[in-house]
């Protein structure tokens, strides 16, 4: 019913800024109804974990390791949300996956690779 995929991951230094982007398709009833977008991330031998959401008013909430480095946005009229990530620090190499929930079941992208290198 949703079909997220993901792009803009990559190498970058420590320090050096990546824009991650989550296009949203599928059944347009579904895709109307996305209440949430998120980004989680998952490094290697560590649990996933929630970096940024955005309501679809445009609410946000962020994980206290990124507050004021990253910046979550979402266009509705692309059901295209995005990731800005500033500064970034090596500690930020993960999968990023892009999550939306759409009457209250999780739908998730393939993710993409971040490599933060020092």
């Amino acid at each position: 019913q949703v079909q997220l995929v993901e792009s803009g991951g990559g190498l970058v230094q420590a320090g050096g800024s990546l824009r991650l982007s989550c296009a949203a398709s599928g059944t347009f009833r579904y895709i109307f109804n996305i209440e949430l977008m998120a980004w989680y991330r998952q490094a290697p031998g560590k649990q996933r974990e929630l970096v940024a959401g955005i309501t679809r008013d445009g609410s946000t909430n962020y994980a206290d390791s990124v507050k004021g480095r990253f910046t979550i946005s979402r266009d509705n009229a692309k059901d295209t949300v995005y990731l800005q990530m500033n500064s970034l620090k090596p500690d930020d190499t993960a999968v990023y996956y892009c999550n939306a929930v759409v009457f209250a079941f999780l739908y998730w992208g393939q993710g993409t690779q971040v490599t933060v290198s020092s």
